[in-house]
C-alpha cells in the first residue's frame, strides 16, 4: 500500500450534529457505561497533486441534511468552489459508500468519472437496500444519480481493491455497508488512510466499539483489525476518521477563507492544480 506519488490530503468539515453515545455505538448498554451527549462532524476529503484533484465523497445535500436535522456549516458546493474544485474540470470522485452524507452532491459533478465498490452498487440496487434499517440512511434521488452515472458509463467498480494512480489505492472493507471502502494516499508526511465510515470515531478503534449502523458486524470488526495492523506495521502513518470532531485538531490547519474548517496532511509546497 505504498506509492511514489506526492499528494496533499485536505480534510473538510462542512456539517455537525449533537447526538448521544447510545445512538453512536452499537448495543451501547453492553459496555455498562452511562449515556452522554456526543458530537458528530461531517467531512469530505480532497486528494491533490500537482497534476490532479481526487474527491473522496461529496457530503450531504441541503435536503438530505435538513430531513435529518443536521447542521450544515458550509455548503459542500461552496466549499468545493472555495478550494478551487470545479465541476467542469471533471475531477475523479471516489465514493466510499452511498449513504446520504457521502453522495449528496454527486450530481454536482455530472461529468466526472466515479469509483465505487461493486458490492455497494449491487446492494443499493438489490432486494435488501429498501429495508427500513438500511433505507433510512439514503436518499432515493441520490441513488438515482448514481444509477444514472452507471448508465452513462461514468462508473468504475472494483471487487476488493483498485489502484487509481500515483500510489492511491481504494480498498473495500465492508462492515458499515457491504461496499464500504477506505482510501490509502501517499504524502510527503507519510501514508494517510482515509477511513471514512469504516472508523467513524477514534474511540471505535481504540476501544473496539462498533458503530450503531452495521450491515455486517463481523466485517466491521475485521475492518478494525485491518486498520490496526496497518498502523502497527507503520504501513499507515495517519488515520483520518469519518465523523470524529477530534479529527481536525490532529492535523495542521489551513489559514485561508476556510480557516477552522480545513486541515491538511502533506501540504504541497507549490500548491496543487485543480
Amino acid at each position: 500500500m505504498t506509492g511514489s506519488g506526492t499528494h496533499e490530503v485536505l480534510i473538510v468539515r462542512y456539517g455537525t450534529r449533537t447526538t448521544s453515545r447510545n445512538e453512536v455505538f452499537l448495543n451501547y448498554p453492553v459496555y455498562g457505561e452511562p449515556d452522554a451527549p456526543m458530537e458528530m462532524d461531517y467531512f469530505f476529503w480532497l486528494v491533490r497533486s500537482e497534476a490532479r484533484t481526487v474527491i473522496v465523497d461529496t457530503g450531504f445535500s441541503p435536503a438530505g441534511g435538513a430531513a435529518r436535522r443536521r447542521t450544515m456549516l458550509i455548503s459542500p458546493r461552496d466549499a468545493f468552489a472555495a478550494l478551487g474544485v470545479r465541476p467542469q474540470d471533471e475531477p475523479l470522485v471516489v465514493v466510499t459508500h452511498a449513504h446520504y452524507d457521502h453522495i449528496g452532491n454527486l450530481s454536482y459533478f455530472a461529468r466526472s468519472q466515479i469509483v465505487i465498490a461493486r458490492a455497494e452498487i449491487d446492494f443499493w440496487t438489490g432486494m435488501y437496500g429498501r429495508r427500513a434499517q438500511f433505507h433510512h440512511s439514503v436518499e432515493d434521488s441520490e441513488l438515482d444519480d448514481l444509477r444514472a452515472a452507471v448508465a452513462q458509463g461514468r462508473v468504475t467498480t472494483f471487487e476488493d481493491r483498485l489502484a487509481i494512480g500515483d500510489g492511491i489505492e481504494v480498498v473495500r472493507v465492508g462492515g458499515h455497508t457491504p461496499g464500504q471502502a477506505v482510501v490509502v494516499v501517499p504524502t510527503a508526511a507519510g501514508t494517510v488512510l482515509l477511513a471514512s465510515d469504516a472508523v467513524h470515531y477514534y474511540e471505535e478503534l481504540e476501544r473496539d466499539m462498533p458503530f450503531a449502523s452495521a450491515a455486517s458486524l463481523v466485517d466491521m470488526y475485521a475492518g478494525f483489525d485491518l486498520v490496526r495492523g496497518l498502523l502497527k506495521d507503520r504501513r499507515i502513518h495517519h488515520l483520518v476518521t469519518g465523523h470524529d470532531p477530534a479529527t481536525l485538531a490532529r492535523f495542521p490547519a489551513r489559514d485561508d477563507e476556510l480557516a477552522g474548517a480545513v486541515a491538511v496532511i502533506g501540504a504541497l509546497a507549490t500548491g496543487a492544480v485543480t
